[in-house]
């Protein structure tokens, strides 16, 4: 039996199947079990941010005395070095970290814990956005999902994009009432394709928020960690979120990890009173991970960011040289990528090709997207722009 029969008969699945299995990754390539090299711009949907296989984390993860398991009521040292790590990278006021396994759980906490605060029971979000797959994550993402569940917990709003002033009246006029715990959105919206908001409405939006009595959080699971040329996305506009989510590159993904940051003010005022309690949050092989992942992040910091700049000015530059079938809008925010070509077929006949070709990408919606290692090199950008070029060439 096949790998591709035993998955479709004991593997569950909540979506279709990339038909590529993947034997090895190492840098900004992954091989299947003949040998064959794809060139990597998906990067895990944000996971991979410094490619996979980093010699500084693996040294990390192997030369570890580490035990094989915490309970999470004892103390151990290296989450506390972890938290005061997430403490000193993070905005100022956000201090105090909570335990999670990944985004979902982080977002579903950080739910709870604004709901928690503020004693209101309503959340805002953006529509057509993701946040995760578990209840509350689900609730606050898109309201229409296909055959999956979708607004499982009432009191979930969403707000149309764009983001402009017209949304800003409509989240004014929701948040006048007093009723909302929450509004929650990625500083850059990735799922929709790479969704700038503008610094006035991210302004304003925190404005609001202050006013009325509404946490603001931010889901940085894949935004953050310099993806967007800023260690976190935030830091593109002058606000003071109340909650940040953070996953997906937290760990090179050597392991399942997540956290919530909040101030000092709120973590004083739910202490007690939510469990958060996290089997495998911060797992021991996960926290060593992080925490060399952080101090490649420090200790590279000029070069990374210099890469960047380069890289989205490639990305940039030769997207605009490839002929698809109508122009494309492209949105670009550090090496957060994407290409709408406003037919979701065709970026899906693209995406589908381009792997048959030995290039990984992502589509949300009608938009390629492209989230590839922030250290990859120059040679290898250009080789899987190269075959995206002939792969639109060949798909009309």
């Amino acid at each position: 039996m096949t790998v591709k029969e035993k998955d479709e008969k004991f593997f569950g699945r909540g979506g279709p199947v990339l038909d590529l299995e993947v034997e090895k990754a190492k840098g900004s390539y992954v091989y299947d079990p003949h040998g064959k090299k794809y060139v990597d711009f998906l990067g895990g949907a944000g996971v991979g941010n410094l490619g996979w296989g980093l010699e500084d984390v693996e040294l990390a993860i192997r030369n570890s005395r580490r035990p094989s398991y915490v309970y999470p009521h004892f103390y151990y040292k290296p989450w506390a070095e972890l938290a005061e790590l997430l403490a000193a990278i993070t905005p100022k006021h956000l201090t105090t970290s909570f335990r999670m396994t990944g985004g979902s759980e982080a977002v579903d906490a950080a739910l709870e814990m604004a709901m928690m605060y503020t004693g209101r029971k309503k959340v805002l979000s953006i529509e057509g956005s993701y946040h995760g797959n578990t209840f509350g994550a689900l609730s606050a993402g898109t309201s229409s999902n296909g055959d999956k569940f979708h607004n499982l917990l009432h009191g979930f709003e969403k707000i149309d994009p764009p983001l402009n002033q017209d949304s800003l009246n409509k989240i004014e006029e929701k948040l006048k009432r007093n009723e909302y715990a929450a509004v929650i959105m990625e500083p850059v919206i990735i799922n929709l394709g790479v969704v700038i908001p503008e610094e006035s409405f991210m302004e304003k939006l925190d404005q609001l928020c202050k006013e009325h009595g509404t946490l603001l959080i931010m889901d940085e699971a894949i935004t953050g960690f310099f993806r967007t040329g800023k260690f976190f996305a935030s830091e593109h506009y002058n606000i003071k979120p109340d909650i940040m989510c953070l996953a997906k590159a937290l760990s090179s993904g050597y392991a399942g990890m997540g956290a919530v940051m909040t101030t000092p003010e709120i973590a004083k005022a739910i202490k007690g009173k939510i469990g958060l309690y996290s089997s495998y949050g911060w797992h021991p092989i996960g926290t060593d991970a992080a925490i060399a992942t952080i101090h490649y992040l420090l200790n590279h910091t000029e070069e990374l960011l210099s890469n960047i700049e380069e890289v989205s000015s490639i990305f940039k530059n030769e997207l605009l040289k490839i002929n698809f079938k109508k122009t494309p809008e492209i949105r670009i925010k550090g090496m957060a990528v994407a290409v709408d070509l406003k037919d979701e077929e065709y970026a899906s006949e693209v995406k589908k090709k381009a792997l048959t070709n030995g290039l990984l990408m992502n589509t949300e919606g009608s938009s390629l997207s492209f989230l590839p290692a922030l250290n990859i090199s120059r040679e290898t950008v250009y080789e899987g722009l190269k075959i995206l070029k002939q792969t639109v060439e060949s798909t009309k």
